[in-house]
Order: C-alpha cells, then sequence, then structure tokens
C-alpha cells in the first residue's frame, strides 16, 4: 500500500460487479428464514468456519483508542502492521534497527491469538534516505542484509510475508517497474525471496501487489508469469497477495474469480491483503460481498484482510471504504461480508418505554433478527396492555417490505408506521429495506 501522497494512477474500464447484486426475496417466508442456530457473529468467527482467516491493517498509534481495540480484538483474527513493518520505520539508519512500534502491534495480535502478516520486506517505496542514496551491488547488498535481518528478527512470529511489494509498472507493457531495486539486476526478487526462505523458513512468502485485479490486464498477465516462472524453478513462493483498492473508476472486475483461480492453479495460496472499496450503501456493500464470495470460491483463497478498522483510520478516509464508520458502527458492508461468510448479525434491543399515565401504559421492545446485506428483520414485543398502538419510525431510506402479525398503517412519507394488534397476540415483525442505512427503528408505545 503507497502512502497518500503518492496516489495510484487507476487505469481500469467499468466492470460488473463481481457477484451480481441478489434479487429481493419475493415472499414474506423468505424473508423470514432465519440462519443456522450456531452461525458465528464475527468476522473473524465465520471466516474460521470457512477455513479462512478475515484481518485488518493496525497503525500503532490507535492502540490506545478503546474503541479501535475493541473491534480489532472482537472482529479479526488477522493483522498487518500498516506502515510500522517498512523499511523506512525497521531500518532508519544502516544496521540500525528500531522495531518498537511493529513490536506494539506484533505482540498485541500474538496476546490475542491473531496471526500476523508481515508488510513488507523489499520496496522501492518508503526506503530510508540511505538506501534511495544507493545502488549496484551495494544496494543489493543492503536490501539482502534487511530481508535477512528483519525476518530472522520475526521468525516464528509471521503468518506470511510480503516479501516483495509493488514490482510491476501500470499500463499495457507488462513491464517491471523502473527502480533502484530493479536496476541492480531482474533477479533482485527472486533474491529477496530466497533470502527471506533462509531466514524465516516456516513463514508463507507472498509477491504482493495492486491493479492486479483483473484478468485480462497486462500487468496481471506479468506478475502470473513470473509467479509461474518461479515455481518452476523452484524459486521459493507460496503465496500472492491481491491489494484489491476499489471505488468508482476501477470497481470489482467481473473475472475476479477468474484471476484469483488462475493463480491458485499455480500452486500458490491467494490472499487478499489490503481490500477497501469506496462508496456507501448497497452499492458498497454489494462489491464487498462480490469480493468475499470471490474467496470463498477459490480453495486456495486463504482470506481476506481489510486496510484498516473504521473509515476515518483509512489512507483515503474521504471515500468512505472501510466495514465501520468513524464512530465504529458496523456498516451495510460489514453485514454484506458477514452474511457473504454465512455469519448472522446480532445487534443489542433498543427498548421504548411510554411512562404509563395515569397508572396504565404498554412498553414495546425491540429486539433485532436476521439480517442480509440489502435488509433486515426487527420484532417488537408489547407488555401492559393488550389494547395497544406502536408507533415504528424508520430513517431515510428505509422502507418496510414485508408484515407479520399486526395491522400495519403508514404516514404519508411512509416512514412511520402505526400498528395495532390483529388477533395474533403482542408480538409482531416487519424487514426493513435499509437502503445503506442499518440505524435502529425507534418505536413506542400507547394504550388505545
Amino acid at each position: 500500500m503507497r502512502t497518500v501522497s503518492s496516489p495510484r494512477a487507476k487505469v481500469f474500464r467499468n466492470a460488473v460487479v463481481a457477484g451480481a447484486v441478489t434479487a429481493v426475496a419475493s415472499t414474506a417466508v423468505a424473508l423470514l428464514t432465519a440462519p443456522a442456530a450456531q452461525a458465528a457473529t464475527t468476522l473473524a468467527g465465520a471466516a474460521q468456519e470457512k477455513g479462512r482467516y478475515f484481518g485488518t491493517a493496525v497503525a500503532a498509534n490507535r492502540l490506545s483508542d478503546s474503541t479501535y481495540v475493541g473491534i480489532l480484538n472482537r472482529e479479526f483474527d488477522s493483522v498487518t502492521a500498516e506502515n510500522e513493518m517498512k523499511i523506512d520505520a525497521l531500518e532508519p539508519n544502516q544496521n540500525q534497527f528500531v522495531y518498537t512500534n511493529a513490536d506494539r502491534i506484533v505482540n498485541h495480535a500474538i496476546n490475542q491469538g491473531k496471526k500476523v502478516r508481515g508488510h513488507t520486506l523489499a520496496w522501492h517505496s518508503q526506503q530510508p534516505g540511505w538506501m534511495q542514496n544507493m545502488s549496484g551491488s551495494t544496494l543489493r547488498n543492503a536490501m539482502l542484509n534487511h530481508v535477512t535481518r528483519v525476518a530472522t528478527y520475526y521468525r516464528g512470529k509471521i503468518h506470511s510475508w510480503d516479501v516483495v511489494n509493488e514490482a510491476f509498472a501500470d499500463g499495457s507493457s507488462g513491464a517491471r517497474r523502473d527502480s533502484n531495486l530493479q536496476r541492480t539486476g531482474n533477479d533482485w526478487i527472486e533474491a529477496a525471496f530466497r533470502a527471506a526462505r533462509a531466514a524465516d523458513p516456516g513463514a508463507k512468502l507472498c509477491y504482493n501487489d495492486y491493479n492486479t485485479d483483473n484478468w485480462q490486464h497486462a500487468k496481471t498477465q506479468a506478475v502470473y508469469r513470473m509467479v509461474q516462472d518461479f515455481k518452476s524453478r523452484g524459486v521459493p513462493i507460496d503465496c500472492v497477495g491481491f491489494q484489491a483498492h476499489f471505488n468508482s473508476g476501477n470497481p470489482v472486475p467481473n473475472n475476479y474469480h477468474t484471476t484469483l483461480q488462475n493463480f491458485a492453479d499455480l500452486g500458490v495460496d491467494v490472499q487478499i491483503t489490503e481490500l477497501d472499496i469506496e462508496g456507501s450503501g448497497t452499492s458498497q456493500a454489494e462489491q464487498y460481498r462480490g469480493v468475499t464470495q470471490a474467496c470463498l470460491a477459490v480453495a486456495r483463497c486463504t482470506g481476506i484482510t481489510v486496510w484498516g478498522i473504521r473509515d476515518t483510520d483509512s489512507w483515503r478516509a474521504s471515500g468512505t471504504p472501510l466495514l465501520f464508520d468513524g464512530g465504529g458502527n458496523k456498516k451495510a458492508a460489514y453485514h454484506a461480508v458477514l452474511a457473504a461468510l454465512g455469519g448472522s448479525s446480532t445487534n443489542p434491543p433498543t427498548t421504548t418505554t411510554t411512562p404509563p399515565p395515569g397508572g396504565g401504559g404498554c412498553t414495546a421492545t425491540y429486539s433485532p433478527a436476521e439480517s442480509w446485506p440489502d435488509r433486515f428483520n426487527g420484532r417488537v414485543a408489547v407488555t401492559g396492555s393488550n389494547n395497544w398502538i406502536v408507533t415504528v419510525t424508520l430513517s431515510s431510506p428505509q422502507r418496510m417490505s414485508a408484515t407479520w402479525s399486526a395491522q400495519f398503517s403508514w404516514d404519508s412519507s411512509g416512514m412511520v408506521a402505526t400498528v395495532r394488534p390483529n388477533g395474533s397476540g403482542n408480538n409482531f415483525g416487519f424487514t426493513v429495506m435499509h437502503g445503506g442505512n442499518t440505524s435502529t427503528p425507534r418505536v413506542s408505545c400507547r394504550v388505545a
């Protein structure tokens, strides 16, 4: 992942989102189908049930943020240091290694029982000044020394290393990127992988890049040929990382699954390593769902990492590209991913009580039920009276698409429902098409 100060050129044509939008069920019966009783309720738990991990990028300076850490500990089982394990952070001066911030992240992950992805050992960007000024064999030796020293220091603690990052050029040439490392000789990537294997033989060794999602693109094909060559010659490569930074000009391509499968067929694992999708609401949720489904469809896709936790933590925060909003609330994209993984969303119930005038009254208690990427079910229980009127208020652009066990009528806005008993008892329910707004409906009760 590059820093914001060096934005990437996006050279993609528009494509259909992988995993087209699921049609809404046409009957209330379908809408009421409950998930499996033991479905996982977190991203990590649901991914583990599918034999995969679900990770996130972590910044050391946010480990003092209780909301951030709470989501990290609850939802993710793999951690990647956002910047703290890059070359300039670990070796600011030649042969002077500083592991303090990286260790904070690695130790937190290990203490929480999480895996760690190492990012990254060799890269043309975020090099310290002393390395930028080197060339030739001097630079090659310094790069290999860095790979060896860092991989040795973390030996046994890293699940997968991004050994080399972003070594291919964008555009139609299919060429290697012109960098100081490339100018040391075309075998520099192979040399880095061999050094990493010698230093940390138990870790998976990955090549990681961006704009390699579309199978038809020249850059994707060039990386494929390199991996194919490495496998044929016994160069130690175990996995390929797909960064997966998407936006409206570069959506998830309709051949994304093909790309992952073709690389996996070379005999390497594939990992989605830096996923973020700019946007909001249903469109963003469906692209996240498509990426998740593509990974699940490829046996050797071993896990997904999103590049940050809350939108405000993102390197491109203005695009609101992550699964949690700035307040730490789950977005529609979160629910889409969890549902694709086979999990079940849970939220605390909201209770609104109308004070009993003159000693009589009723209470309406709302409880969340099943949820899908585009909709959710809610249930309301009424106590204190059998002759009640409940008001249910939605938030735009929410709309009810199904109701049961009561008589419903709506105001002119369609946002406020007045609910009365219909002889089915004091419990009723409804389905809300949320349109990207998953906030909890407000309920109140009065005696008729």
